[in-house]
């Protein structure tokens, strides 16, 4: 997908300002273009704890206490959710690869890129937060390997809400340990294939749902990519212009089929990374892009702050289903051009 070279100047400058605005500048730090300086080495990466000098400064209102559910404020518009997430994808890498897909569709949807994710900053644990909706300390998964006997997270998270409506749920992951996301009995389909980016999006398109109510895609390759060269190296670039080129494998999919006017999508990711290795709370680590386009988003660059329980309870929002009431994250109103209500507040570390 093209940019026209106006637009493209204009978005990509405006993009500029935006990490300038959303990403608060520490010492010695640039976030555009890290140094190694500082980097936690590899045994580090779930083991380091956090301090009040690291952690990112938020201007979220705290969560006040939820009520039983949260009635939409609009006819849902949205008869499926697309949930995308890119594996360590840092939103400072989107312009450098570039990510032409992505671009595109942040010119026709709401984009934050300063979102956080949940600490420790690790692929399980995070992925549980989105899309369970709430913080670790609820849903209980601060392991980060497949251990079947360890069981699946606590509550109910976006797959037992669809499913009890008797929507389709699919996963398509390229890390086997998704499994303790969310029990069997809410999927209906569970693929894991632990290949290239391109293969597990192809292997989607040959065997495309014919209808769903959500569908969570996994890529995986920028993640490994970051752990063997580092984080913004060269050839990790090289990698997410791969995850980019997967991503527009599905828009030409939904095209082909008339489901983008029906289809809200979420672009997101777990984690960064700094230097070879994630899991604490620096910035880098902690900052991940968060992108919906489709039915009833409103073209814009956010100002709240986003954090990754928000994407379950938005694409619930979105589809009419009710939100738990003890789910962290509220639904991105300013996406949907609506008041705000409410806003999720950081996790505690």
């Amino acid at each position: 997908m093209n940019i026209p070279r106006r637009k493209a100047f204009f978005f990509v400058f405006s993009l500029l300002l935006l990490f300038a605005c959303q990403i608060p500048a520490a010492p010695g730090l640039s976030f555009l273009a890290p140094t190694a300086s500082g980097t936690p080495t590899a045994t580090a990466t779930q083991t380091l704890a956090p301090t009040a000098s690291q952690t990112p400064t938020l201007t979220t209102t705290p969560t006040d206490t939820p009520s039983p559910t949260l009635t939409p404020t609009f006819t849902p518009s949205a008869r499926r959710v697309i949930i995308l997430s890119i594996d360590g994808l840092r939103p400072d890498a989107i312009l450098p690869a570039p990510m032409t897909n992505l671009l595109s569709l942040m010119q026709s949807g709401a984009t934050a890129v300063g979102a956080q994710t949940v600490f420790p900053s690790i692929t399980l644990v995070a992925h549980a937060s989105m899309l369970g909706g709430v913080c670790p300390s609820k849903h209980g998964v601060f392991w980060n390997e497949y251990e079947p006997e360890r069981g699946y997270a606590e509550g109910t998270d976006l797959f037992d809400l669809a499913h009890a409506a008797g929507m389709q749920t699919i996963m398509y992951v390229g890390k086997e340990k998704f499994r303790h996301i969310t029990e069997p009995s809410s999927l209906d389909t569970f693929i894991y294939i632990n290949d290239s980016d391109s293969v597990l999006m192809g292997s989607l398109i040959s065997n495309f749902p014919q209808d769903f109510g959500v569908l969570f895609i996994h890529l995986l390759a920028t993640d490994i990519a970051g752990h063997e060269s580092n984080w913004m190296s060269p050839y990790q670039i090289s990698v997410i212009r791969q995850a980019d080129a997967a991503l527009g494998m599905l828009l030409e999919e939904l095209d082909a089929r008339n489901l983008r006017g029906e289809t809200l999508i979420i672009v997101t990711a777990d984690h960064g990374g700094l230097g070879g290795a994630h899991g604490s709370d620096a910035r880098e680590e902690m900052t991940i892009p968060w992108i919906a386009a489709g039915p009833g988003i409103q073209p814009r660059t956010l100002t709240t702050v986003v954090h990754t329980m928000d994407t379950a309870a938005t694409a619930a929002f979105a589809l009419g289903l009710p939100i738990p009431a003890d789910w962290d994250g509220v639904p991105v109103y300013e996406a949907f051009g609506l008041p705000v209500e409410r806003q999720s507040a950081q996790c505690p570390s």
